[in-house]
C-alpha cells in the first residue's frame, strides 16, 4: 500500500500533462477504524506543488486541486493489483480462513479480474485551515494508537465499553461493549511487526534527498512570496483603511477564503483535538 500510493503520486506528478514536477510528501499508516476493526489505509500529506526537473523553479498545480483524483485512482488500482500479483508469485501472501481458496491460481486470477470491474476511490482534500491545521493533524495522528484512554468508558464483568463515531450515520457518537478477549483481539490487530516503519517520506522529503533539495524549495518559495508581496503592495496600501490590524494598526493581507461548511468542519476538528488532548 505504501509503495503503490507513493509510486502513483510520484508518477502522475512527474508527468508534464498534470504537474511536471518532483514532489515530496510523507505517508502515515493507519490500520484501524473507530470500532477497532481492521481498516488499513495510508494518509499522505503533500505540499501544493513541486520542483521543476532542473530544480530551478517551483511548479504550482494547473488544476483546481493538486492532482486529478480519478487518474490517481486508476493508477493506484493498477499498481496495487500488480503488487498483489508479485506477492502471490513469490508466495508472500498469507491467505487464511475464508481466503484460502484464493491459493489456487485460477481462483486468484479470477479475483484480480474482479478488482477492475469497479472504480477505486482516492480521497483528496486541501487542509481546512492552512498550515496551522496541518501541524495539528500531524500532532494528533502520526503517533497515535488504535484507541486512546478518553474513549474508554467502563470495564465491568469482563466487558469493555468504549465510545466510537459511527461515520455511516453522520459521525454520531455511540457506545460499543465487547468482551475483554474480543477487545484485546481487535487492539492487537494494530500492533505492527518489529521494525515496520509506519511513517515514511518520499520525493524531496526522502532522507537521502532532503538535505540537498529542501533548501532549494525554501529559497524558491521565499522568492515567489517576496515577488507576490511586491507586486500586490499597492493594492494592500489602497485597502489599508478597511483592513487594518486591530493590534498593530498595519494593513492586513487576505490569506484564504473559507466557505461556511469549511469553517464548521474546521471548528469541529478543533473541538475534537481539544477533546482528545
Amino acid at each position: 500500500m505504501f509503495r503503490a500510493s507513493a509510486d502513483s503520486l510520484l508518477e502522475i506528478a512527474a508527468d508534464p500533462k498534470h504537474l511536471g514536477a518532483e514532489i515530496g510528501f510523507l505517508s502515515v499508516l493507519h490500520s484501524w477504524g473507530q470500532n477497532l476493526m481492521h481498516h488499513p489505509h495510508v494518509h499522505c500529506v503533500i505540499p501544493t506543488g513541486g520542483l521543476s526537473p532542473d530544480h530551478k523553479a517551483w511548479v504550482r498545480p494547473r488544476y483546481r486541486f493538486f492532482l486529478p483524483v480519478k487518474v490517481l485512482s486508476r493508477i493506484f488500482r493498477g499498481k496495487f493489483v500488480a503488487g498483489l500479483k508479485r506477492a502471490y508469485r513469490k508466495k508472500e501472501l498469507c491467505l487464511p480462513g475464508d481466503l484460502k481458496p484464493l491459493a489456487q491460481d485460477k481462483a486468484f486470477r479470477s479475483f484480480l479480474r474482479s478488482l477492475f470491474r469497479q472504480d477505486w476511490v482516492v480521497y483528496a482534500k486541501p487542509p481546512f485551515g492552512g498550515p496551522l491545521h496541518v501541524f495539528h493533524y500531524l500532532a494528533r495522528y502520526t503517533h497515535r494508537v488504535a484507541i486512546s484512554n478518553h474513549r474508554l468508558i467502563a470495564f465491568t464483568e469482563g466487558k469493555v465499553t468504549f465510545r466510537w463515531k459511527d461515520y455511516a450515520r453522520g459521525g454520531k457518537q455511540r457506545l460499543m461493549t465487547l468482551t475483554a478477549a474480543e477487545f484485546l483481539r481487535r487492539f492487537l490487530l494494530h500492533i505492527l511487526p518489529r521494525g515496520f516503519v509506519r511513517i515514511r517520506f518520499y520525493g524531496f522529503l526522502a532522507s537521502r534527498k532532503r538535505g540537498a533539495l529542501l533548501p532549494i524549495c525554501q529559497q524558491l518559495l521565499e522568492d515567489k512570496s517576496a515577488s507576490r508581496s511586491r507586486s500586490s503592495a499597492p493594492a494592500h496600501a489602497c485597502s489599508s483603511a478597511t483592513w487594518n490590524c486591530p493590534l498593530c494598526g498595519g494593513p492586513m493581507m487576505l490569506i484564504e477564503r473559507l466557505t461556511a461548511q469549511q469553517i464548521q468542519q474546521y471548528c469541529q476538528k478543533e473541538r475534537d483535538y481539544i477533546d482528545t488532548s
